[in-house]
């Protein structure tokens, strides 16, 4: 085994309900746009023809009950509550019905945004690094089994911020379902274990303050919570 000149960063790793190991952060897909009334707030239209993709670094990654101090470089930092997957086996170029059987549970998550820095870019047709590559800003609940949640379609996603309800709708605005985003993002991957999708969020998205206390939930999964610090 090759030693290393520095000690490489340890693998996160998100709770399953039932497992006694961590399911390991690899790959962190993002799904824009994917709520009709989302992609009208922020004052764009939605492509009905196929999703489209950023990414988060693993180093993103946060666990629910944290406290997030405010990042650098931003005076405009938003929450936006998202459905999250875990794959759990290979898929490469699959169908959206072979799809369903890459999922290895679900759960929610939050994607924070430094809002002012992702619309200067896409004001300039700049990649969005700097507004969604945060760090910290992949915020994930512990995940429950795919086998072990209902169909989705009806279930209730919502935000809330310091008591406040921010975001409410039903996973079944979705305009891309979880089967369609899985089958056409294996068109451009080898998706594997450690791959995470965030499905895209709802209307609703807006900034938060040092002190604010963001909660967070999908009907059937694990509730999500974050506190937002200080600035360092």
């Amino acid at each position: 085994m090759a030693d290393f000149i520095f000690e490489p960063p340890a693998v996160p790793g998100i709770p399953v309900q039932g497992e006694r190991g961590l399911y390991p952060v690899g790959r962190i897909f993002c799904v824009g746009r994917n709520y009709a009334a989302h992609a009208a707030e922020m004052g764009v239209e939605v492509d009905r023809e196929a999703p489209f993709y950023f990414t988060k670094s693993p180093s993103a990654y946060l666990a629910s009950g944290s406290t997030l101090p405010y990042p650098p470089g931003t005076a405009n930092f938003h929450y936006e509550m998202e459905l999250a997957l875990a794959i759990g086996a290979e898929a490469f170029r699959v169908s959206a019905e072979a799809a369903q059987g890459a999922i290895y549970a679900y759960g929610c998550a939050l994607d924070m945004t430094r809002r002012d820095l992702q619309l200067k870019a896409r004001e300039k047709q700049r990649p969005w690094d700097l507004g969604k590559d945060v760090e910290g800003s992949a915020v994930f609940a512990e995940m429950t089994k795919a086998a072990e949640v209902a169909p989705l379609g009806p279930q209730r996603i919502h935000l809330e911020v310091n008591e406040e309800v921010k975001q409410d709708a039903t996973l079944d605005q979705l305009i891309h379902s979880v089967p369609e985003i899985v089958a056409d993002l294996s068109k451009f991957y080898h998706l594997r274990p450690g791959d995470l999708i965030l499905t895209g969020t709802p209307a609703g998205v807006g900034p938060v303050e040092p002190g604010d206390r963001i909660t967070g939930g999908i009907e059937g999964l694990a509730p999500i919570e974050l506190t937002i610090g200080d600035p360092e």
